[in-house]
Parts: C-alpha cells; structure tokens; sequence
C-alpha cells in the first residue's frame, strides 16, 4: 500500500511539473540569433510580427512602397502579413550579420494586460499602417543585451519558458517605445467623447468588413450623422473610412492567401462582394504586387 501510494504521489507530482512547463504552440514564435551570410536579397511576408537587428551589413529594406537604409544596430519590425524586401549587397571583407525574431502577437495578450501603456503601442506596432518600423542606433541601447538573454532563455530548459521568454519580449517592446520620437509614440491619454466615438466605428469595421459598405448604414448603428462618422474616424485614426476599410480587406486577404486554396475571386466576393479585378486593384495597391503573387511569396 505504502509503495502504491508512493508511486501515485510521484505520477501526481509529475503531472503538475508537466503542467507547469508550458510551451508556445507549434510556429508561434521562431527565433535565428546572429546567423551570417555574404549578401540577402530577400523578398517575403510572414504570418506574425517580425523583428530584425543587424550586428554587421548596409543594405535598405522596404515595407509598404516605403525604403529605408539599413546599417549596423538598426532595429527594424514588419508587421504581420506585410510584404518586404531586404537587400544587403555582397562587400569584400564584410557580412551581413543579424538576429531575426517572428512571433505571432496573440501569445502577449495575457502578459500585456497589466501595463495599458505598453499594450496601446504594441497594437500600434501590429496594424498602424502609418508607424515608424525602423529604428537606428539600437546598438547604444539595451537590446542586443535582451536578444542575446532570449537566446539563453530558448536554449535553457526552464520549468516557466513561455512566462520567461514573455516577460524578456516584454522587456524588448518597453525599449523599443522608450526610442520612439516623442511625436510618434503612442501614448494613452483620458478618453474624449471623440476618440470614444471613434473606437466605436473602428469596432463597427473591424465586425462588418465583409460586408458591402454603406455610410448610412454605420451613422445610423451607432446613432451618429454621416458626416459625424467621417469627421471623427479621420480625426482618431489618420485615414478615411475607406482607406481603413480597405486597409482593413487586404489585411484579411493576406490571411486567407496565405492559409487557404482559395481562389482570388471567390476572396474578392467574401471581401464585401467585390469583383475579382477591383480587388486585386486595391490589394496592388495596398502591397504593391497581385495577390497570387503575394500568395508565392509568403514562408
């Protein structure tokens, strides 16, 4: 009885250590440490948001029609789903040396939920087609300090790795807010009836983009006149409420390209009914090249 009872305590024991040891699901976050090449010239899209720091390599990088030189301690992050080329030009004597990170932004929800701040701009980071993505002079920062601790996390057999490797991501976004221009750090502020307003239409898009769009029709929901919607959409978020819509379309198009065999055509009827040829206009665009050429060129 006494061994049996042993015996149970120590199966018991090892389920609870099991619990505890909790992992990312299966592609959530990928993480290359300072791998080496002569040159890169690549051109793709990934399913989460992406974090490249360069040790060593000048080149430029493009995101969203917008380029941008890249040099040594340069922070860049693309967001998910947006296509971008890095190209970095063999040179005698020189490689190109960098750290890439890709992680998918859901398995920060719980951890961001106590620091409201940090979650604003981390949201920011996700979907502002407008925000700055590259940062210099990170090399005069804490970050390679922080990627360097989150390849010894990865490579360590901690009983807490998914809490460990969140909280040095963490760490990593609260550095990267802190080297944001004061003008283009978002910041959380008390809320205006506005800017209240403005989250509810935001709310309404992102509910009913599928569907075919009518002015009237999202006035008349949130109990706003026509003009109201677009005065105050513009105002809170930068853009019209077509731009977002559309903005708002390609975005899912990218999802359903990336994970579907669906064809363009049926995605441009899902999309609010659209023809096949308008949306692969906006989504051109938006991305700069078709849709089955986005669908080639995502890993």
């Amino acid at each position: 009885m006494e061994a049996g009872a042993g015996m149970t305590k120590r199966v018991k024991q090892a389920e609870i250590q099991k619990q505890r040891k909790t992992t990312f699901p299966a592609d959530a976050l990928l993480y290359h440490y300072k791998y080496e090449d002569a040159e890169a010239h690549w051109f793709h899209a990934h399913r989460g948001i992406e974090m490249l720091y360069v040790y060593e390599g000048n080149g430029e990088v493009m995101a969203e029609n917008r380029t941008s030189p890249i040099r040594k301690g340069t922070l860049i992050f693309f967001q998910p789903y947006q296509l971008h080329r890095v190209v970095v030009p063999a040179a005698s004597g020189h490689s190109y040396i960098r750290t890439n990170l890709t992680f998918d932004p859901e398995i920060l929800d719980t951890y961001l939920a106590p620091f409201p701040s940090l979650d604003v701009f981390f949201r920011s980071l996700c979907r502002d087609g407008e925000i700055q993505q590259v940062l210099y002079e990170m090399d005069k920062t804490p970050v390679p300090d922080v990627l360097d601790e989150l390849k010894t996390a990865l490579s360590a057999d901690h009983d807490d790795l998914e809490e460990h490797v969140s909280l040095i991501l963490l760490c990593l976004l609260r550095l990267i807010q802190q080297n944001f221009a004061p003008s283009l750090r978002p910041s959380l502020v008390s809320r205006s009836r506005g800017e209240r307003h403005g989250e509810d239409i935001e709310t309404w898009l992102n509910t009913h983009y599928k569907q075919p769009f009518r002015l009237e029709k999202v006035a008349d929901a949130l109990h706003l006149s026509p003009y109201h919607v677009s005065h105050v959409f513009k105002a809170y978020s930068g853009m019209t409420l077509t731009d977002y819509l559309i903005r708002r379309r390609v975005r899912e198009a990218c999802v359903l390209l990336a994970n579907t065999d669906l064809s363009v055509r049926q995605i441009a009827a899902e999309l609010g009914g659209l023809s096949a040829s308008h949306f692969s206009q906006m989504f051109r665009r938006i991305k700069g090249m078709t849709p089955e050429g986005y669908r080639g060129s995502i890993r």
